[in-house]
């Protein structure tokens, strides 16, 4: 069901007794959250009638305790609990251990949470693994508990993660018969006038609980949409809602030096345009100066500094943006992904060019005359083209732009020996003990010679 229709059954006065909205989009799914409660409970009952609980400590008495008790005032009851595991199954113990991981450096109280969870799901007590308790799990149990996840790097964070349940006096609660004592209110239905919504970052929806709620009430998913267009036409309606709602425009130039600085991604574009949005002030129109001034600067801005630096041959600042994104924590194989999708496109460009029916151009023309003579012409070709859907000529405009104006510093030959360059570092990374910064720096080298 789709938010826009549950938004205009809601303005409708149809209120379904709860309501489920999980998936990885958590910006959407508290914006959708916020728009689901100013529709349904005024401000000024929000006092006595809207009640928050955090999903991955709540007590299963608490939660039952508020849902069956009326509002004090007669009126509407809502009772939110945010970030609930109780959809959660052993299904999901491989996804846990990631969350832990990431976040047991920067924040080790939201990891100890996870934690937990994961210890009631997978059958397991602090208890047991205190002590160095752990230990005494083989790499062969643990595979059977935690099904995809070899464990051999459990060494790294286990004991550091018993350290912090230990240090925050953390204990592990049983989950026995929680999930059956809520089903069992949600068949008899909750107190008149009251409502319950769930906010997940997963669910299994096998579970009979996750179907109880699907059948009396509304389900949500907010994952993340598939493909870049997709996912860009996604952010478009949502910046504009967030535009519209302060009464800003955005320019061209704008969107595009924000989707460079954040990579298109939702949750963090919406931020930073909400930053830009009072950044302004009074100004009715953000323009790319703006997005300049006021957006850090990103592993996205290194990311195009990289290949940029690439599709230019400038040797030196390849080797200064690699750096800057090994600094900031990114993965050696995202790197190698975002420099082959680069001379992918240059090779796209090549193809382009060699079809002979685009106008002629530099490799100094303008942004704008490529809108004007370039790009309809590009729009014909493709309409008479079967391209493949990740073909250069179905993305976004500026990165064709850049495309074309580089692919000249290439032949056709040196990119294709270029791809298979990076398809031997690929199995480089994942077969040999060398160093992953070397290859890769061997490879920008070699790629930003002049000769």
């Amino acid at each position: 069901m789709a938010s826009d229709k549950l938004l205009a059954d809601l303005k409708k006065g149809v209120v379904a007794p709860c309501y489920l909205l999980y998936g990885e989009e958590e910006y959407l799914i508290q914006a959708t959250l916020q728009q689901i409660l100013d529709l349904i409970i005024p401000e000024s009952d929000r006092d006595f009638g809207l009640f928050y609980l955090d999903g991955e400590n709540t007590d299963v008495d608490s939660l039952i305790e508020h849902i069956l008790t009326p509002s004090l005032l007669g009126g509407r009851k809502v009772v939110v609990v945010r970030n609930t595991t109780i959809f959660h199954s052993n299904e999901n113990l491989s996804d846990l251990t990631a969350k832990i991981r990431n976040n047991i450096d920067e924040n080790p109280f939201k990891a100890a949470n996870y934690f937990l969870t994961f210890l009631q799901l997978a059958g397991l007590s602090l208890e047991d693994l205190k002590e160095n308790g752990w230990r005494r799990i083989t790499d062969r149990q643990w595979s059977k508990i935690v099904a995809g996840d070899a464990g051999e790097d459990r060494e790294k964070w286990l004991p550091r993660i018993l350290e912090i349940c230990s240090n925050t006096n953390l204990v592990d609660v049983s989950r026995a018969d929680k999930a059956e004592q809520l089903e069992k209110i949600l068949q008899k239905g909750l107190a008149p006038g009251n409502c319950l919504i769930f906010t997940a970052e997963a669910v299994d929806k096998r579970r009979k609980i996750y179907k109880m709620v699907a059948e009396r009430g509304i389900v949500l998913n907010f994952s993340p949409a598939k493909g870049e267009a997709a996912q860009k036409e996604v952010l478009q309606k949502e910046i504009q809602n967030l535009l519209d709602r302060y009464k800003k425009k955005l320019s061209p130039a704008a969107w595009v030096s924000l989707g460079r600085k954040t990579g298109f991604e939702l949750r963090r574009s919406l931020t930073e345009m909400e930053k830009l949005i009072f950044f302004v002030g009074d100004r009715p129109v953000i323009e790319e100066g703006d997005v300049a001034e006021a957006v850090g600067k990103t592993k996205e801005d290194s990311i195009f500094d990289l290949t940029a630096a690439i599709s230019e041959k400038n040797q030196q600042a390849a080797l200064l943006a690699l750096k800057a994104l090994l600094d900031q924590g990114l993965h050696h194989l995202m790197i190698l992904t975002m420099i082959i999708r680069e001379i992918r496109f240059l090779l796209h460009a090549k193809i382009l060019v060699n079809t002979g029916k685009l106008p002629k151009f530099s490799s100094n023309m303008e942004y704008g005359w490529f809108q004007k003579n370039i790009n309809p012409a590009l729009s014909e070709l493709a309409g008479a083209q079967d391209w493949p859907k990740d073909f250069l000529a179905g993305k976004h405009p500026f990165v064709i732009f850049n495309a074309l104006r580089n692919c000249g510093h290439f032949s056709y030959p040196v990119l294709i020996s270029y791809l298979d360059d990076l398809l031997e570092i690929d199995r480089g990374f994942k077969s040999s003990a060398r160093n992953p910064q070397l290859l890769l720096e061997n490879f920008l080298i070699k790629a930003c010679s002049k000769a």
